[in-house]
């Protein structure tokens, strides 16, 4: 099993952090750690496997992030997950969205760590690749440290999970959408700060709030690694053009805002002629000029005319002659 290098990586986000989405990122960071969209066990078990697993070499280091809690299906899963060659299997026991709970997927587990445990130990037993988590502080009222101290090392010490993503918040189970959910609770950083302390064996990776890499640094003093979610795919130029050299010490050439670009319509042109719709892929270039000459008028021209149904690239190079 490969070491993954987890200084820097990128939250996975439902219909954000796809295919398309992270080979863009790839153009402007070879190092940074990707992640799929969450994918559930029951889709991987019973549903089309190479429309929610396939992805381009270009991706790695990639990691997928299951949804379930029932064994069988995450077996199955992890199995496919494990063809695909993803460099890591992640369990999502953060998502606090009432949509999933129903199906004892995301933060709801963390009321069960011993059904967690069962999770992990099933996945981390059919799969060469390593296992990690992804979960909250807490749920609810249970926004002690010592609660979130108790499930790490509950999961810790009867698994081979050894890699935590903690998101610094609570999830709210009831009341809360999931935006109001990356909100309204506080921050606590100081807890995930604790955990590495308490469990400096362990790989622990902060998550929740985190925009941009001058914050990165400052908690990279006290943790393993970060993981930034929205603004690495709203801004995603501002976040990941300079990181490698900034964060893994890379002397990389950088390319500009419209260098991006040109690179990325060469994959677009190679995924249009395999039917990928053009606005699929453009969609993910809305936010690349952002506070930037010309970028009011970039992102107008492309959302008025990349849903056209004969729209090719010529769409996107006629975008960027606004940013000129």
């Amino acid at each position: 099993m490969g070491s993954i290098d987890r200084t820097f990586s990128i939250a996975p986000m439902m219909e954000w952090t796809d295919r398309h989405y992270r080979v863009l990122a790839r153009i402007m960071s070879k190092k940074s750690l990707l992640y799929t969209e969450m994918v559930t066990a029951p889709a991987l078990t019973y549903g089309d496997v190479d429309k929610h697993l396939k992805y381009n070499e270009s991706e790695h280091p990639i990691a997928v992030q299951l949804g379930g809690s029932n064994v069988d299906e995450l077996i199955t899963a992890t199995k496919h997950c494990t063809n695909y060659n993803y460099d890591e299997i992640n369990l999502n026991v953060g998502c606090p969205s009432e949509r999933v709970q129903n199906g004892k997927i995301g933060a709801i587990l963390m009321q069960e760590p011993d059904l967690v445990v069962d999770c992990l130990n099933a996945m981390a037993n059919n799969t060469d690749k390593e296992v990690t988590i992804k979960h909250r502080i807490g749920v609810d009222n249970n926004d002690k440290y010592e609660n979130v101290k108790s499930f790490v090392d509950i999961v810790a010490n009867k698994t081979k999970c050894k890699t935590f993503i903690v998101h610094a918040r609570v999830a709210i189970l009831k009341g809360l959408s999931p935006k109001e959910n990356r909100q309204i609770p506080p921050l606590k950083y100081d807890y995930v700060y604790k955990l590495k302390q308490d469990f400096p064996e362990l790989k622990i990776i902060i998550n929740g709030g985190i925009t941009d890499l001058e914050q990165v640094k400052q908690h990279l003093q006290f943790v393993d690694g970060a993981m930034i979610g929205r603004s690495a795919y709203q801004t995603p130029y501002d976040v990941l053009h300079n990181i490698d050299n900034i964060l893994f010490n890379e002397h990389n050439e950088i390319l500009s805002r419209q260098e991006v670009i040109l690179e990325y319509i060469k994959y677009m042109d190679t995924q249009a002629k395999q039917g990928t719709p053009i606005s699929t892929m453009a969609k993910h270039l809305m936010g690349i000029f952002h506070s930037q000459k010309g970028g009011k008028a970039f992102r107008r021209y492309l959302s008025e005319n990349m849903f056209d149904k004969d729209t090719t690239t010529d769409v996107v190079k006629k975008a960027l002659e606004f940013t000129n």
